[in-house]
This record gives structure tokens, C-alpha cells and sequence, in this order.
């Protein structure tokens, strides 16, 4: 679901006489990670948790700008200590205003001190063009992370932990037709075409702001992705974690449906378009996504040079 709420903010003037909104406290978050779903988020929290230069809040998902963190939630938050209390006192009375209100959403940051902080919800992936541009004109110094994967790869993962949890009925996932009734609700195709979710937050946030990191380098070395993600961050990388090790571990006790080779070969085809922008506009590890599903080299340059 887009929300299209009035904000709540303060109000200046640019040079130029038009109204901007800005923020000029002195806490507020650092960045946001906006997605994307099952692609390696939860890791992403866990990791800046337990790093000495951060605090981060006690819930790993706000759901603020999509749903006023006014969410259900499978499991009770973390509450070590004052902050946390203080951090969740705040969302509670947050949630229960009607409109997004950037300044007192800014303050929910108070308890970092002079520790780094951010917003992981993977779900800002669906946000509207206006609810970002107003999101950065707000925050100007605000850092965006990305994390992309296999748009195959992730609707499946989406898919397998929406029934696990029962948020969709079960399927034959046998059947193309059931296959394909699940990839076609909207708030599946918001989340699975990351190639426009980066075009979208890329209109507003400056480009020394904004990264694209990938679930292929999670799988494969993700203590060198760690370090990538703390060094953009303003981290200190060399730090070790607390509580935990870099590594990633991608098995959370949820079984996967089971993907057989006609419906993988469908995903393919019901994707390939996506992935072939995914190779040209996020490039690194996305320019290997097309051979895994037979699309020949040769074939993808022709493609690129007729698209750009």
C-alpha cells in the first residue's frame, strides 16, 4: 500500500521563495535501508546492532513512512536498556497522529547520542515519488542503501515466506496460473523490480548518498560487504562486532517452497526483461543474472545496444 497522508513538518523558505522543508535538529536518522525484502536486511540490522559506533533502535522495521508503524508484530521488541524505553515510548505516541511528521519521527533518534543510526524497512521499497522527495528534502544529509537480488531469486523467498507465515493462502506452486496470480498483486510487484526502485530513489538522493550493495556478495564474502556498507556509513570497519561474526547465515529454521524447473524457467521468462535492466542500470553482480537463466551473452548486448 502507497500512503498519500498530509506531512507534518517544519517549514522554510530556499533562496528562490519556494517552500522547502529541512530539518535542523541536532539528532535525526543517518540513513535508511529501504530494501529489499529477503535479500539479506535482517543481517544488515543485526550487524549494525552489535557494532560499537552504532545504536540502533529496538524494532528493525519502523514501517513509518508506509504504514505509521501502526503494524502488528510477530515478536516483541528489544528492551535492554533506558533508551529503548524511551525509543519506544516515542513510536507508540507517533503512531497515534495521523499524518507522517518528519520532525518528531527525526526524534525518535534522540537516545544515539553521538552514535550513528538508521531506519532498515524494507518495505520504503513501494514508497511513492512524492513521499521520497519529501523524505530527503527533509533529511539532505540522509544515506540510502539498497540491497538488490535476483528479482527470481527474491520472489520466490518473498513467496515461500508469505505462506510460511500465512499471509497469502497456499498454493500449487506447480501451477503457472497460481504462480502467476501471486507475482501480479500489487504489493509483489512494487517489491520485485529493483532496477525501478533504484531509478525512483536515485531522482532525489544525491549519488555520494545513495549505494547499491548485493545479496551475490552477502552469499559470498560478507565480512568485504560488511566493511563496504560500515566504511559508507561512516563506520569504523576494522571494529569487530559485540555479539556476532560477519558471517551469513540464510537459514532462519522457514522452509522454502519447493522451485521445480518448469516454474523457475517460467520466472525466468516472466522476468527477463527485469533482469536484463538489472544488468545494464545496477551492473556488478547483476550483470550475471540473465546467463543463470540461459540468456545468452550475445543476445543480452544486442539487447543493450537497441535499449541505450
Amino acid at each position: 500500500m502507497q500512503w498519500t497522508w498530509p506531512f507534518k513538518s517544519r517549514v522554510v523558505n530556499d533562496r528562490y521563495g519556494e517552500a522547502k522543508h529541512s530539518w535542523t535538529g541536532d539528532t535525526c536518522p543517518d540513513f535508511l535501508c529501504v530494501g529489499a525484502q529477503k535479500a539479506g536486511t535482517t543481517w544488515l540490522y543485526q550487524q549494525l546492532d552489535s557494532h560499537p559506533d552504532f545504536w540502533m533502535p529496538p524494532i528493525k522495521e519502523l514501517h513509518y513512512f508506509d504504514e505509521l508503524s501502526k503494524i502488528q508484530r510477530a515478536r516483541p521488541p528489544r528492551c535492554r536498556d533506558e533508551r529503548d524505553v524511551r525509543f519506544l515510548e516515542s513510536i507508540k505516541s507517533l503512531s497515534a497522529r495521523p499524518s507522517i511528521d518528519l520532525e518528531n519521527y527525526a526524534r525518535l533518534f534522540e537516545p544515539k547520542g553521538s552514535l550513528l543510526s538508521g531506519d532498515i524497512t524494507p518495505t520504503y521499497s513501494t514508497l511513492s515519488d512524492e513521499i521520497i522527495r519529501r523524505i530527503v528534502e527533509y533529511f539532505p544529509n540522509l544515506k540510502v542503501i539498497f540491497l538488490a537480488r535476483d528479482p527470481v531469486e527474491r520472489a520466490w523467498s518473498h513467496l515461500s515466506m508469505e505462506v510460511h507465515y500465512g499471509q497469502i493462502e497456499p498454493f500449487d506452486i506447480t501451477d503457472i496460473a497460481d504462480v502467476n496470480r501471486n507475482l501480479l498483486r500489487r504489493g509483489m510487484r512494487l517489491r520485485s523490480y529493483p532496477s525501478a526502485i533504484v531509478a525512483r530513489w536515485k531522482r532525489y538522493v544525491h549519488p555520494d548518498r545513495f549505494r547499491v550493495y548485493f545479496f551475490d556478495d552477502l552469499q559470498r564474502n560478507p565480512a568485504e560487504l560488511r566493511g563496504f556498507i560500515l566504511h559508507f556509513l561512516g563506520a569504523d570497519r576494522h571494529k569487530p562486532s559485540e555479539r556476532l561474526t560477519a558471517d551469513y547465515n540464510s537459514w532462519n529454521g522457514m522452509e522454502k517452497l519447493q522451485l521445480t524447473d518448469k516454474v523457475r524457467s517460467h520466472l525466468a521468462q516472466f522476468f527477463k526483461k527485469e533482469l536484463k535492466t538489472c544488468a545494464a542500470k545496477l551492473g556488478g553482480p547483476a550483470r550475471q543474472w540473465p546467463a543463470r537463466y540461459g540468456f545468452s551473452l550475445l543476445f543480452f548486448f544486442a539487447w543493450l545496444v537497441n535499449n541505450f
